[in-house]
């Protein structure tokens, strides 16, 4: 089916006057949301939310400037889908970095407005390019509601005969006024990978976490194990903080690329490091998920946004 008739095919079964409609965007399918509690933009390539903006706030995604809208490529910033795998496929197979999901074209397949939040979901099945990577006993469906808060939950079902395995993440890039004068909290005392600092295997370093909150001094790309504490923002120079609270989420990543990487990154602008922070809702490394054949399991984030005065 071509973008234009499923255009049509989407707004006829889905839309909602004032709300909820869907476009073409440099080739891509976009929806777009307005509440009046809050506004978002999503793409199904990807499954990708790139805003949310509560009434009154500022986006509290950040997105890049550069960011690629193709079908072969995942777009920079916002929420990307990182399934079924985190970086590196963990059983040692090759395949693209994060996973297939990010590059997918999700099936859309419910909206509703329940009071000023809109409820949207979509799907993923295997399809060619999965069950030539080994994957096809799986299903995803990912809820999304839109409101004061954003709340997303990711559900994975295992379809086949044999246990799934399988890491996960929400790799949020927050907005912030200025990432040098970001902290995040919640963290002391859990143990880490740290990326940046290799040992002699080249390996990620194993750390404990020391600080609290934890200040943004350079290049970060810590893989935090076994946490499900709630983790705040403190975005100073944009006078908030951003609270991310999870469920069924062992891991936390918090990234951010500084000067050093952001100049190896094409789709990304020279400064927009500065402007963003990634504390990521994941499962990952030593909290990879093991389901058994029908069964399902379900990470949820939440996000909220306090406004200091």
């Amino acid at each position: 089916m071509d973008i234009a008739t499923n255009l049509v095919r989407l707004n006829d079964e889905f839309g909602i006057d004032g709300v909820l409609r869907f476009d073409e965007h440099e080739g891509l399918t976009r929806v777009s949301v307005t509440t009046t509690a809050a506004s978002a933009t999503l793409y199904l390539h990807g499954a990708h939310l790139t805003h949310w903006q509560p009434a009154g706030e500022q986006p509290v995604l950040f997105m890049s400037a550069k960011s690629a809208f193709q079908t072969s490529k995942a777009i920079r910033g916002g929420v990307p889908v990182i399934f079924p795998w985190f970086g590196d496929r963990h059983d040692g197979q090759a395949g693209p970095a994060h996973g297939f999901a990010r590059t997918t074209e999700w099936e859309f397949g419910f909206a509703a407005l329940v009071g000023d939040e809109l409820h949207m979901t979509l799907m993923l099945e295997p399809d060619e390019v999965s069950r030539g990577l080994g994957f096809d006993g799986f299903r995803v469906a990912y809820q999304i509601r839109v409101g004061k808060s954003l709340t997303m939950l990711f559900t994975v079902a295992n379809d086949g005969d044999e246990a799934l395995v399988f890491e996960e993440a929400l790799h949020a890039y927050y907005a912030v006024g200025d990432v040098r004068q970001s902290t995040v909290s919640g963290l002391k005392g859990t143990a880490y990978l740290d990326k940046r600092d290799p040992d002699e295997a080249g390996n990620p370093s194993h750390k404990v976490e020391a600080n609290d909150p934890l200040e943004m001094t350079g290049t970060t790309d810590r893989m935090y194990l076994d946490t499900a504490s709630t983790c705040v923002i403190d975005d100073k120079a944009g006078k908030r903080k951003i609270k991310v609270a999870k469920t069924n989420s062992r891991t936390t990543v918090v990234w951010n690329p500084w000067e050093e990487l952001t100049a190896k990154l094409s789709d990304m602008e020279p400064e927009g490091w500065e402007g963003m922070l990634c504390v990521e809702t994941a499962n990952a490394a030593t909290d990879t998920v093991t389901l058994e054949p029908g069964a399902a399991h379900t990470m949820r984030a939440v996000v909220t946004v306090e406004r200091e005065s």
